[in-house]
């Protein structure tokens, strides 16, 4: 059992480093700094970056990273504002970071090395400290460039989900599962469409499109195929393909609060139960403030889901993705009723469109006027980096070396981010160390649904608008790991 932690001796701890090779500790830039009193004192957490074997099912064990030993990563349950102590170890050979997803931390500790994060050395750990916040359903993941390297970044094990809660919880369920859902067996593959027409609203901006069809016709003209894409041969939830993990078991009338995470590197994924509805409560653990019930539940890339669902159709049920081809490779779990038993029923649900404006204030007043409003275009750039697509941002891709902000940003002020989509493929844009709020949807306004991962549909517009809350440097990044990893990552500044 952990000593609880004095709230000024922790905050003494900030950001510090305690590097495998080095005596004493060191802070986030690097100088020496005195040991502190809780350096002596156990984590409250251990989490370790290795490498092991995953049964995904009997005759399916995978080699990949993972923390722990296990995928996910051991779930941290911790305290809203109660000072945490996590000791961070890296056995791999190579530098890793480790991303507390949805967090509002110091650069030193958000886990990415374009913000200052200081790497966790190969063989080597770190000691973190920090205030959990806000509420709600997060996540923990490696933050590195994977490249062509599909044994880096998230293409592996390394997801983990963080549940913080508040100080009362409503307790309007009877229990809570949480979900993880990941693809391994990666592979490259020549490029193809994202299918795209879940999201709503659907209209395409013209001038978006006739910018990214002509470059990519010009591109195709000049002799470029498609761009490299990545394909799964293995789909799991919590680690297990469909049919050979533990099913959740539940009985007739239970209230189930199922918190999802989507650990994908690239992959938009879709679930939904025969029979039953998911009464959706948080979007990326942000209360809604309309919940609303669907029959279908859309991730992008490192987007979470809390829903309820009411245990009222007893039975052997699959509850899976609507995608045939990958949950029959897996990405599914059997949701088994007391009393019941038999061969698991998949049955498909008719058509249903994902919008964000279904769990908003229905008669909220338009969005307050920002201080600053950024505009922002993305584009793709085909097959030009040794048959890698690159991406921009108004026209510039992010330099790994020099890594430079290019937005200045004041303490308090309220920006809003007008993203432009010149691209058919759908981005899933995340803002570290900050919550957004939707303002508007292809010119359709939003209002109160707060996230910090949102779906840009292709070739469409999005506002999201947020207040500079957390000094220094954020990052603002498409989430698929074949993006940000190629250009699709831009610096705030905050002073």
């Amino acid at each position: 059992m952990a000593m609880p932690i004095d709230r000024r001796e922790f905050l003494k701890l900030g950001g510090l480093t305690l590097a495998g090779a080095v005596p004493g500790l060191l802070q986030a830039g690097g100088a020496l700094a005195m040991p502190s009193p809780l350096s002596q004192r156990p984590a409250d957490h251990t989490l370790r970056i290795g490498r092991s074997l995953v049964e995904l099912a009997p005759d399916h064990v995978v080699s990949t990273r993972t923390y722990n030993r296990q995928f996910p990563g051991p779930l941290l349950r911790l305290k809203q504002g109660r000072p945490v102590l996590v000791d961070i170890h890296n056995d791999t050979d190579t530098p890793e970071q480790l991303h507390w997803h949805g967090q509002t931390l110091p650069a030193a500790v958000d886990g990415a090395a374009e913000e200052g994060t200081p790497y966790i050395p190969a063989h080597g750990m770190r000691r973190i400290g920090f205030v959990p916040g806000p509420t709600g359903l997060r996540f923990y993941h490696t933050h590195v460039r994977a490249g062509a390297d599909l044994d880096l970044g998230q293409y592996g094990g390394l997801v983990g989900p963080v549940y913080i809660e508040p100080p009362h919880e409503s307790g309007a369920w009877d229990r809570e599962v949480f979900l993880t859902l990941k693809e391994f067996d990666p592979f490259f593959s020549k490029g193809g469409d994202m299918a795209m027409d879940f999201l709503q609203p659907d209209r395409r901006d013209p001038a978006l499109q006739q910018r990214g069809e002509t470059a990519m016709k010009a591109s195709l003209a000049a002799g470029a195929s498609h761009g490299y894409e990545v394909g799964y041969q293995s789909f799991s939830i919590n680690g297990r393909m469909l049919g050979h993990g533990e099913p959740i078991r539940v009985r007739a009338g239970e209230r189930v609060l199922l918190h999802v995470i989507n650990g994908s590197a690239t992959e938009i994924r879709s679930l939904a139960l025969p029979g039953h509805a998911f009464t959706v409560l948080a979007l990326d653990g942000n209360p809604v403030p309309h919940p609303a019930t669907v029959p279908v539940l859309w991730l992008g890339t490192a987007e979470r889901i809390s829903a309820i669902v009411e245990m009222t159709h007893p039975g052997v049920w699959i509850l899976g993705d609507l995608a045939d081809d990958d949950r029959t490779r897996g990405m599914g779990i059997v949701v088994e009723y007391a009393g019941h038993d038999g061969k698991p029923q998949w049955i498909k649900p008719p058509p249903f469109q994902w919008d964000y404006r279904r769990f908003a204030s229905p008669d909220a007043p338009p969005p307050a006027t920002p201080d600053e409003t950024i505009e922002l275009t993305f584009a793709k750039r085909n097959a030009t980096l040794h048959g890698f697509n690159q991406w921009t941002i108004n026209g510039q891709p992010f330099d790994m070396h020099s890594m430079q902000p290019r937005f200045r940003l004041q303490y308090g002020k309220r920006y809003r981010l007008r993203m432009h989509n010149a691209s058919d493929d759908i981005h899933p844009m995340h803002l570290h160390r900050h919550s957004f709020e939707i303002t508007r949807i292809v010119g359709q306004p939003v209002a109160g649904v707060i996230k910090d991962v949102a779906m840009l549909g292709g070739y469409q517009s999005m506002d999201v608008d947020f207040t500079a809350d957390q000094r220094g440097l954020s990052l603002l990044h498409c989430h698929m790991q074949l993006h940000m990893d190629f250009g699709f990552m831009a610096l705030f500044d905050c002073a």
